[in-house]
């Protein structure tokens, strides 16, 4: 079934799934040489169609071509292997905010034939650690701002023995930076099987032991010659901008895969807060955003107060379930849709969505070509038309996790059960309903309760607590913990708790409301009813 692999280290491909227990794969339309290397796709090869003149990334104050990109990886490319000893089949971590310096580390760990975990900025060593230790991860490349973090998590690991730094403010000035100034821009590039494990992706706000999906090479091509092709219909005039880390496969399809797919741009911002997000796209005259409903509220205020967003044709809205009044309000002050979907890293990216011919408020659309959905019950039948059940779907990508006994529960009778709860309407189209668990969606993140819940139990003032989602009209949720403590319980000690937060777990995930409580409703077993809570 796998074709053939370029990894000497064979880690990978050892810690695929049993193919019994994969999803069906249906790659009718998508038919790729038996080598494939998507680093070369997006880069050399863009560079011999004829794109070399055409801008690739703007990002730091400057723009750089597919011809610069191309000489850039390479370089790097060259590093990894003869300085830094990567082999194919070696993962690499990137650690990195949104910055062109991320994208051609990307690129070039993936010529080398690397297969490459990019992190989110924000992660703290002990966070790092459970990636590094899933992974086996053996290199890191870290933005010089960003070190300290990392080299926590290497000074206590078993498998962490090379950590670089790169410049990820334009200047060139670091390690890695340095050393790739002494290396020719031509490079002979791994010869990769399209079915190499190309990406690990780990999942958003993961419980217990982080969960690594595993994406190939043809996987990363897939997305763009199928969704960005079909929905978005990209030309190489548009130009990208978007909120999401390029850490999260969404982030990364929209603001690298897609745009160098069809010699289009890419602009990066290391903060994408609505108002950076909001001067680029006038400043360069942005065509596709890529962000969440949060997001889009912001843009729509400014639009009132005198911002020109008229060069956008599409807004993609992802992460989080897109409000009607968003969509109408959108729809009408600019004349075009804004196209929701649904994506899973697991799945890669967007498998279902709206079209700019095909639209409507408070729905998710119809499967991208290739893919079918249906809802079903907890037997896995099929649901009438109108009732809520479990999404399942199954297309040209699916889940693979890396030596995960959840890998049953997300795959069943060859569909992926993706963990959302849809119903579907007599036309055919896909409404959201709900999550199927308690994860908190919090302006397109996905965060654990447990995880918060277990950084503050590690702060003395803590007896217990419980945390959940709370409805927020500006995020969609918030993380509302309820906490039991014998300290007094004022304005102090809700900041402390929140400090304390962001200190031992990724900022965004700290408690934006805490609700002191003088005990928590359990049952008679002494389980905490976080249902009960929400009540409240």
């Amino acid at each position: 079934m796998l074709g053939p692999s370029a990894h000497s280290d064979t880690f990978s491909r050892d810690n695929l799934p049993p193919v019994d227990m994969w999803p069906e794969f249906r790659l009718e339309a998508f038919d790729y040489p038996e080598h494939l290397n998507i680093g070369v796709e997006l880069t050399d090869k863009m560079v011999e169609n004829g794109f070399g003149d055409n801008t690739a990334l703007i990002g730091n104050g400057r723009r750089r071509t597919y011809k610069e990109l191309a000489d850039w990886t390479n370089r790097l490319a060259h590093v990894m292997v003869e300085d830094l000893g990567v082999r194919p089949g070696n993962r690499v971590l990137i650690r990195s905010a949104n910055n062109p310096a991320m994208v051609a580390c990307w690129l070039a760990a993936t010529k080398a034939g690397a297969v490459v975990v990019n992190s989110m900025p924000m992660l703290r060593a002990g966070e790092l650690a459970a990636i590094v230790d899933k992974a086996q991860i053996t290199h890191a490349l870290c933005d010089t701002r960003l070190m300290d973090e990392l080299v926590a998590c290497a000074k206590t690991s078993r498998y962490l023995t090379s950590v670089v730094g790169f410049d990820g403010t334009s200047n060139h000035d670091a390690e890695l930076d340095r050393l790739a100034l002494e290396k020719p821009v031509q490079f002979d590039a791994v010869q990769t099987g399209r079915d190499d494990v190309a990406l690990l992706g780990f999942t958003s706000g993961t419980t217990g032991s982080p969960k690594a999906t595993m994406h190939f090479h043809r996987d990363l091509m897939i997305i763009a010659d199928g969704y960005a092709r079909e929905v978005l219909g990209v030309t190489p005039d548009d130009v990208f901008v978007g909120s999401p880390p390029l850490a999260f496969t969404f982030g990364l399809g929209g603001l690298a895969v897609f745009p160098l797919r069809f010699g289009a741009a890419a602009t990066l911002l290391e903060n994408a807060a609505p108002p950076q997000m909001i001067e680029i796209i006038q400043k360069y005259k942005a065509t596709v955003c890529f962000t969440a409903p949060t997001a889009y509220r912001a843009m729509l205020q400014a639009m009132e107060e005198g911002a020109d967003l008229s060069s956008l044709r599409a807004a993609v809205s992802a992460g989080e379930t897109l409000p009607a009044p968003v969509y109408e309000e959108w729809k009408a002050k600019t004349g075009k849709p804004m196209l929701d979907g649904i994506g899973a890293t697991e799945m890669l990216h967007i498998f279902i969505s709206n079209r700019f011919d095909d639209h409507k408020p408070a729905c998710t659309g119809k499967p991208v070509t290739g893919y079918e959905a249906r809802i079903v019950g907890e037997d896995g039948a099929e649901m009438p038309r109108g009732e809520v059940g479990r999404l399942a779907v199954r297309g040209p990508t699916g889940c693979r996790y890396l030596a995960d006994d959840r890998q049953a529960a997300y795959v069943a009778g060859g569909w992926n059960i993706t963990g959302d709860a849809f119903w579907m309407d007599d036309d055919g189209y896909l409404h959201f309903a709900a999550r199927n668990d308690d994860m908190i969606v919090s302006a397109g993140y996905n965060i654990a309760g447990p995880e918060v819940e277990a950084a503050l139990l590690s702060h003395p003032a803590v007896t217990e607590c419980a945390v959940i989602g709370a409805p927020d009209e500006a995020r969609g949720m918030i993380v509302e913990a309820h906490v039991v403590t014998d300290h007094p319980r004022d304005d102090a000690l809700v900041k402390a708790l929140q400090e304390h937060v962001k200190n031992t777990i990724a900022p965004y995930k700290y408690p934006r409301r805490v609700v002191f409580c003088d005990a928590l409703p359990k049952t008679q077993t002494g389980k905490i009813q976080r249902f009960a809570l929400r009540k409240t």
